[in-house]
């Protein structure tokens, strides 16, 4: 690829994305993003998106994406928390079904089927030992991008699989951070995907971004003279896919 696939002379592409359909995002994370003119992708639990169904639709209508996160949040074992539905005990067909079954739910609720997905707590396995597999080919099947969690790296256009797009922890990290983030992302022409959790007033309080955090980042983000383009993970991905399958013709 010649020059940066991002459009009207862009820089960087930036994706502000939310795991787990928690209450907060709703209360506090849609409102500031409408206030600024900005567009979130939230990944849905298919039990927490149902109990606020109407809330979700509305954020939809107003262009943000609603993502699959799976349909029981299966993480490894390891996490003291997490003690069912442990990844270890999962096959590759087994994720896929589920999987499956949280795109028809979320179908049914939203309307649309989701276009991408975000790997629980970033893991990308099922199984143990030698029968351990990644299922990132499960999820590059049925969906445009995946992506994951408290990845080492941003994500090159021209290089990165779609299937397992890298995310950067947004809770917690002061606004100066986010920044420079982003600035040593735009030095390469490369794509930031920012993961959050709850959006609280409480900045101290685990996987919180606050909402002066959050409206300064899209403040910035929609800055003109930053260059940077602010979009969903699914629109960046699309963007991304099309300039790959165009290098490749």
């Amino acid at each position: 690829m010649n020059g940066s696939v991002w459009p009207d002379g862009k820089q960087v592409a930036v994706s502000l994305s939310f795991d787990d359909a928690r209450d907060s995002q709703l209360d506090q994370g849609v409102p500031v993003l409408n206030a600024c003119g900005a567009k979130g992708t939230f990944y849905l639990n298919v039990e927490r998106a149902t109990a606020r169904a109407a809330d979700w639709r509305a954020a939809a209508a107003a262009g943000h994406e609603l993502g699959n996160h799976s349909l029981r949040h299966s993480c490894s074992g390891n996490f003291v928390w997490r003690v069912a539905n442990v990844l270890e005990n999962y096959t590759q067909e087994g994720m896929e079904e589920e999987l499956l079954i949280a795109n028809q739910q979320l179908t049914n609720l939203f309307g649309a089927v989701p276009r991408t997905f975000a790997y629980p707590c970033g893991q990308t396995f099922v199984g143990r030992g030698v029968g351990r597999q990644s299922y990132v080919p499960v999820v590059a099947r049925h969906f445009l991008a995946g992506r994951g969690f408290r990845d080492e790296f941003y994500n090159r256009p021209e290089f990165v699989d779609l299937a397992k797009v890298g995310g950067t922890e947004m809770d917690g990290v002061p606004y100066d951070r986010l920044i420079a983030h982003i600035e040593r992302a735009a030095a390469n022409g490369q794509w930031v995907v920012l993961v959050g959790h709850d959006v609280l007033l409480d900045e101290a309080r685990r996987q919180t971004v606050t909402p002066e955090t959050l409206r300064r980042l899209c403040e910035y983000c929609l800055d003109s003279a930053n260059g940077v383009w602010l979009e969903t993970v699914a629109t960046v991905a699309e963007r991304v896919h099309q300039a790959q399958m165009n290098s490749i013709e």
